[in-house]
Parts: structure tokens; C-alpha cells; sequence
């Protein structure tokens, strides 16, 4: 039931995010403040960026007063860019994003104390968000709301947006190759493909999908892994295909990255296997373990 919801035919769904700060910052406050409202805009932005993994598949359509809340109407209209967003909801991401952001661009000197609540139509997606598809299905509110996820942008929202195009705009010194300013990377986190992770230890999926995946890349990928990993340098490798060669290129790839883990613990990161496959070339493989859809 839920799967035929947000997998057939064109996708829009809405949620709002329902945000109170304390004790420092008061966003619903600064919000009503001309001089703070770029500034809050450009957080609420910026941690969206983070959270739905770029800047394409999702708008922000109205700001609410929800005294003493802060009402984010986010309109998706693509359904990764919906479901990451709701992974890092789920996770806590997207409250530390915003944390962040909002201790860098408002200078506060504590860390931020935030409550959240995530709503769609009639929908609390708190109480959900262990089963994501129907978090996912309660957001597409344009089936038992036409309206709302079909309007246009507020026009206070629009003139915030064009604002924030233009100061990011305004810091690129070359014309030609102009983009929008990219926030920092946490430093739990990582950038690829313009796309922010959790750098998070690699577990048991990691290793099945890398083995059945890097075919005889394998040493390539271990020569990538050998640069900051001194159980894979010298004759490591050589000796792992010698020792592992009968029982084939699965197991001699699922040794090598068996004995990276047992050799940097708590230090074999997620990150650290995706930039060895991209020094590798070996993208598609990254794309599959970070389990990111093919574009249609």
C-alpha cells in the first residue's frame, strides 16, 4: 500500500518542521526581527542543504508563526531528497545541522537546546520514523490536500531565497564557473557527490557489498586504503591474494577489508572506503554501498 503511494506517477510531498529554541536564541523571535531574518532564513537553508543531501528536490514554501514555534513548510519534489531528509531527522542530524549553523551565523557561544516535531497534514512523523515508506506516504499530503503542496512560494520566502543566491553568488571570483556557496561539512559527516553522510563505522553490509561489488579492483582499492592504513602497506597485499587466491576474488576482497577494520577500529570509517573507491574510480561502487538511487 505504501509502496505504490510514493513510487508511481510525478511526487510532491509537504512537511513542516516545528522548531523551539532555548535558552540563548529565540528563532521565532529573530524571524519576526527585519534585521534577523535573513539570518535565520539562510540557517533554516543551509540545514536543509545538509539534511536532503544538496540544493535540488525540495523549497521551502512559508514560514509559520506557531507562537512559540517556528513553522518550516518544506515542499519536496523528489522522493531521495524527501527520504534523506527524514533519515537525518531520524538520526538527530538534523537538529545538530542546525545547531551548527546557527551557532556559526548568529554567533551564539553555546551550543543550541532544540525541540522538534515534524508534521504532515494531520500526520505527527515522530511516532513513525522506524518505518520511513509510511513516514513517506503521510508526507505526500497533496492526495488529501491538493492545495498546499501545489501553491507557489510565499513571496517573503522568494525574496529571502533570491538574497541568499545573490551573497553566494557575490563571493565567487570567477563568472564562468559560478555556484552557490557550500556549507561547511560537519566533522562527523562527509561530502560526496555534493551529497553530505554520516561518517559512521563500516559494519557487515559494507563488507558484503564491497566484496561482491570491487571484482579485481580489489588491490586498487587496498593500495588506496594502504596510504593511511599500515597493515595494508609493503607485502600485505600481495600476501592477501597468494593466501586467498583458491577461494577467489569475493574472499580475497573480503579479507583485505576485514583487515583494515580489525587494524583501525573505531578509525574504519565509512568515509575513509568511499575516498579510496573514488580514488579508485570506482563511483558506482561508492554510489551502491551509500545505497544512492539511480537517477531516472
Amino acid at each position: 500500500m505504501v509502496a505504490l503511494s510514493v513510487e508511481v506517477g510525478p511526487w510532491t510531498g509537504c512537511a513542516v518542521l516545528f522548531l523551539r529554541s532555548c535558552p540563548a536564541v529565540n528563532l521565532l523571535s529573530l524571524y519576526k526581527d527585519q534585521q534577523g531574518k535573513f539570518s535565520v532564513f539562510k540557517v533554516l537553508k543551509l540545514t536543509l542543504t545538509d539534511s536532503a543531501g544538496g540544493l535540488e528536490g525540495y523549497e521551502i514554501l512559508k514560514l509559520h508563526d506557531a507562537d512559540p514555534l517556528l513553522g518550516v513548510e518544506v515542499k519536496f519534489v523528489d522522493v531521495a531528497a524527501c527520504r534523506r531528509f527524514l533519515q537525518s531527522y531520524g538520526s538527530g542530524a538534523v537538529q545538530q545541522f542546525l545547531s551548527q549553523h546557527t551557532c556559526r551565523l548568529l554567533h551564539v557561544p553555546q551550543e543550541l537546546a532544540l525541540e522538534t516535531q515534524l508534521k504532515a497534514g494531520t500526520h505527527t512523523l515522530d511516532f513513525c520514523l522506524d518505518d520511513l515508506e509510511l513516514c513517506l506516504s503521510q508526507a505526500i499530503i497533496h492526495q488529501s490536500i491538493p492545495d498546499r503542496c501545489s501553491r507557489l512560494r510565499d513571496d517573503e520566502i522568494a525574496e529571502l531565497d533570491q538574497q541568499l543566491q545573490s551573497q553566494a553568488l557575490g563571493h565567487i571570483p570567477q563568472p564562468p564557473t559560478l555556484t552557490q556557496e557550500e556549507p561547511p561539512v560537519p566533522s562527523n559527516c562527509f561530502l560526496f557527490q555534493k551529497r553530505v553522510f554520516e561518517d559512521r563505522m563500516l559494519a557487515a553490509g559494507d563488507l558484503q557489498r564491497f566484496s561482491n561489488g570491487v571484482g579485481r579492483d580489489w588491490r586498487k582499492v587496498g593500495r588506496a586504503l594502504g596510504k593511511n592504513c599500515r597493515a595494508l602497506k609493503g607485502p600485505a597485499i600481495d600476501n592477501l591474494a597468494y593466501e586467498y587466491e583458491r577461494e577467489g576474488l569475493y574472499e580475497q576482497a573480503y579479507q583485505l577489508l576485514s583487515r583494515f577494520i580489525q587494524a583501525e577500529g573505531r578509525a574504519a570509517r565509512l568515509g575513509r572506503l568511499v575516498r579510496a573507491l573514488e580514488d579508485s574510480k570506482l563511483t558506482s561502487l561508492a554510489e551502491n554501498i551509500l545505497d544512492i538511487q539511480p537517477r531516472e
